[in-house]
């Protein structure tokens, strides 16, 4: 072999050699890792990071720009409750909500379907003067024609929401019309309701102050989530809607307690109060709880900017009024990309 024929064939070995480490190193490094928005983040593990959003606030370029580029997926903030959906019995009202959905689909983001049943903001001919039956059918036929119109639109429905109530005995369910006229048994009626308008979607039952492992409330959502598996009763999810001032220290513990009864977990409606370090903290230590437990299947915050937020006095989102990413943004992006995101412009340190 020439001397020339050499040095190529040695350059060759070299050329393949670094072609197997990189090859290596993109086997070992994870698909997108780093990426730069939180739902590219969250879609490395298969979750989603979605946002509630208002029909009314997308005429605002910033707040549809920053939906559209952050989030993978929405859940529409009033527009698919009872009363904005059918003001009249009979009578639905689509425009709004269909407004947020198509524009969702339009991006390839999941849509969580919320609510069907909750015992606020019920249109008035939804009231105490009704016979059980009448009651029951309404409800019913409430589930049948909204399941039905979002029916393969939808990615889960918070079927009833805050059913239970706070404080007081283990179980004990809120006092509404439905509890008033149909008993604790209209929970599973409307869930057997939902799986019949549509077999595929995801069913979930929502609530807060279900965070504390040991929380009577808490108890109460998981004897009736353990009661349902045991029965066939349909249920697919558990919300935690996660409105905090901090998080609790077992919240990673009740994660995963629902999620050990064959049920996915969603954190549905998660703020947290307050400013800075604290504040980025509080929302690392969610994210990561939720990322410890596989079945913990997607975060959505309670809203896009601190200025529209239904407690802005207490600036609880990731992005402030003028759409600035906030630090607890930073914090949720980095544990979103398994502690890989690289520092911010500035010289800041994130650490996960």
């Amino acid at each position: 072999m020439s001397e020339k024929h050499k040095l190529a064939s040695g350059a060759r070995a070299l050329l393949a050699g670094a072609i197997g480490v990189l090859t290596a190193l993109a086997v070992t490094t994870p698909a997108g890792a780093a990426a730069g928005t939180l739902g590219a983040a969250a879609a490395q593990s298969g979750r989603y990071f979605g946002a509630a959003v208002a029909a009314g606030h997308l005429g605002e370029s910033a707040y549809v720009t920053t939906w559209d580029r952050e989030f993978n997926a929405v859940t529409p903030e009033n527009e698919m409750k009872w009363g904005p959906i059918e003001p009249s019995r009979g009578s639905f009202n689509w425009g709004p909500a269909d407004q947020i959905a198509n524009h969702a689909m339009s991006k390839g983001m999941k849509i969580r379907g919320h609510t069907l049943v909750w015992h606020s903001q019920l249109p008035g001919w939804v009231n105490g003067n009704m016979s059980a039956g009448d009651l029951r059918s309404a409800m019913i036929n409430h589930i049948n024609q909204v399941m039905g119109h979002y029916k393969g639109k939808i990615y889960a429905w918070d079927v009833v929401n805050e059913a239970f109530a706070d404080g007081g005995a283990v179980g004990t369910l809120r006092n509404s019309v439905f509890t008033q006229k149909l008993g604790n048994g209209f929970i599973e009626e409307a869930f057997r309701a939902a799986r019949a308008a549509d077999p595929n979607v995801k069913l979930c039952y929502n609530d807060y102050n279900i965070d504390d492992a040991n929380a009577s409330k808490t108890r109460g959502v998981y004897n009736m989530v353990r009661d349902f598996k045991a029965r066939g009763v349909p249920i697919d999810c558990v919300g935690l809607q996660s409105h905090f001032g901090n998080p609790p220290a077992n919240y990673r513990q009740n994660i995963a307690q629902f999620a050990a009864l064959g049920v996915d977990v969603q954190i549905t409606e998660l703020d947290i109060g307050g400013s800075g370090s604290a504040q980025a903290d509080a929302y690392r230590r969610v994210t990561q709880a939720c990322m410890a437990v596989s079945r913990c299947t997607g975060i959505t915050v309670w809203g896009v900017t601190d200025k529209y937020s239904w407690r802005s006095g207490d600036t609880p989102l990731l992005f402030d009024g003028n759409y600035n990413k906030k630090p607890a943004y930073n914090a949720v992006l980095n544990i979103l990309n398994g502690g890989s995101t690289p520092p911010p412009m500035g010289g800041g340190t994130i650490r996960s």
